[in-house]
């Protein structure tokens, strides 16, 4: 297995409810370190840019509308198949569904409200990742 990086985004509602050192601890425990992090707060703008893939989908306004809502912690994770853990860690999409420990079933509230966003692929999370970060901002 391959090292890899990906992004993670921490939502709105789990910043809004103090958990993000929480939902770091989950990543850590799981062999995913943390190599870049950030507190932001995305515009409309860059969350309709950020979400362009699903601009046609019927929860796009939405989507860009709560992510625009409160402050995001945008990071980098890395390790073993990193894009690939990071969705087995987060869980699925609907909290309802996700296995328990997973971040979604010990935190989220609902299906857009599930407390982290993670890349679907190596490709998009390089896409991801530079859409946040520069190279020089990763530490790993």
């Amino acid at each position: 297995m391959a090292v890899e990086r990906t992004l993670s985004i921490i939502k709105p509602d789990a910043t809004a409810r103090n958990i993000t050192g929480k939902i770091n601890a989950v990543f850590e425990e799981n062999g995913l370190r943390i190599v870049a992090q950030r507190r932001i707060r995305l515009t409309k703008q860059q969350a309709e840019q950020f979400y362009a893939v699903h601009a046609e989908r019927s929860f796009f306004d939405e989507l860009t509308d709560y992510m625009s809502s409160g402050p995001v912690v945008v990071q980098v994770l890395e390790g073993e198949s990193a894009v690939l853990k990071n969705r087995e860690v987060m869980g699925a999409t609907n909290p309802a569904n996700a296995e328990e420990g997973t971040i979604r079933a010990l935190y989220g509230q609902n299906v857009q409200e599930n407390s982290v966003h993670g890349s679907d692929s190596p490709e998009n999370a390089a896409i991801e990742t530079a859409f946040f970060f520069a190279a020089t901002d990763i530490a790993g």
